[in-house]
């Protein structure tokens, strides 16, 4: 999995990794995460991609979606975490980029972790890496954190110099923790997920695999029906795995909630702004005030979190309380 915390860093390293285009070099942000597979220095590899994790141009319930989407992708768990920063432009606040990782995808997460450092220029190998070890100290501090793990790769992902090079780092590490994946409760239960809706889009479609196999086997015979048969069959799994990284019961109700938030509050506000105009207007705002909030039920997620935080007292209080503490409670003298 590549994470970056601002900026193009993360897409120009998938691109590097792949050896082609994957990403415009002009985009710095994506809204949904992606998968996509390749060959790095021979070896097949899968890379999936999330929205930057500082990215502030997604609601935070839209980035929890994501999120899962991203765990989903990779299941049963990514063999590393590749954490791409550029390095002429490492600030104090990404320092907290490995708390961040921790609590996005477990508390083991960092051990997992490699720090890529995008570079442009025409130091290479010790000298870059000498370089690094004398930088300032935000560079070295985040570093530090990730077990002291980095790689340096430059923003002409073009140059594939360098690939091999990564790839032995990558394994290292991975065979430092045991050769396996890593995994948490969420990574599981995103398995569980996205197995149980492999088996109901495979019962969908029972039916029409067995119609298929009914018209191979007035074609083929012996062994050329059974590689026939199994490749078909491989296929239709490998479409169906797809169809459920992308869409499955956990992202349906983290969709869901967003979208019940959003009916919720919008109809409070609508109620809240139509109460001025009497009862009718408490209906009509409402009404109003629903399928607004409705549509845009991440931006409304974020405003109770956000509301929630500044006014609900340390007592735990329904969502109705906090609302009449707010706009009903007498002034103070």
């Amino acid at each position: 999995m590549v994470v970056g915390s601002r900026g193009p860093w993360q897409f120009l390293l998938t691109n590097a990794i792949l050896g082609r285009e994957e990403y415009s070099n002009d985009i710095t942000g994506i809204s949904d995460s992606r998968k996509s597979t390749g060959e790095l220095a021979g070896r097949r590899v899968a890379v999936v991609n999330g929205p930057n994790i500082f990215d502030k141009d997604i609601s935070q319930t839209k980035r929890k979606m994501e999120l899962r989407r991203s765990k989903c992708l990779c299941i049963p768990g990514p063999h590393a975490f590749l954490v791409v920063f550029d390095m002429e432009k490492i600030s104090p606040n990404e320092i907290r980029t490995p708390k961040l990782l921790r609590k996005r995808f477990g508390r083991h997460c960092p051990r997992h972790c490699m720090v890529l450092l995008a570079y442009e220029g025409n130091l290479e190998g010790a000298d870059l890496e000498d370089r690094v070890q004398k930088s300032d100290w935000p560079l070295k501090e985040l570093i530090e954190k990730f077990g002291g793990r980095f790689h340096v790769f430059s923003k002409n992902w073009r140059d594939c110099s360098q690939e091999r090079v990564l790839l032995q780092k990558i394994e290292r590490m991975v065979a430092s923790l045991g050769g396996g994946c890593f995994s948490s409760r969420s990574f599981q239960k995103a398995e569980d997920c996205v197995r149980k809706e492999e088996k109901r889009l495979m019962k969908q479609r029972t039916a029409e695999i067995e119609k298929t196999w009914r018209e191979m086997e007035k074609q083929y015979i012996a062994e050329e029906l059974y590689h026939q048969k199994d490749a078909y069959t491989s296929s239709v799994s490998a479409e169906i795995r797809a169809k459920a990284e992308m869409d499955n019961g956990w992202l349906r109700t983290s969709m869901a909630k967003g979208l019940g938030t959003g009916l919720v509050v919008g109809a409070v506000m609508g109620a809240l702004f139509g109460s001025i105009e009497g009862p009718g207007g408490m209906v009509l705002y409402g009404i109003i005030g629903g399928a607004v909030g409705g549509s845009a039920g991440g931006t409304a997620q974020v405003a109770i979190e956000h509301i929630e935080d500044r006014v609900a007292p340390p007592a735990r209080l329904n969502f109705n309380s906090i609302f009449i503490n707010r706009f009903f409670a007498a002034p103070r003298p």
